[in-house]
């Protein structure tokens, strides 16, 4: 159940993130954002 809430703010989070940014090297950035807030998380 948490994992998937997880998930769901964690794409929730790369859609915002991606439609926030104008360049591919922020798109990037701000999906490493993400997944290190997705992994802190779990732990």
């Amino acid at each position: 159940m948490i994992k998937r809430l997880v998930l769901a703010l964690a794409a929730g989070g790369i859609l915002i993130s991606a439609s926030a940014c104008n360049t591919v090297k922020g798109v990037g950035r701000d999906i490493e954002s993400v997944g290190k807030a997705g992994e802190r998380a779990i732990n």
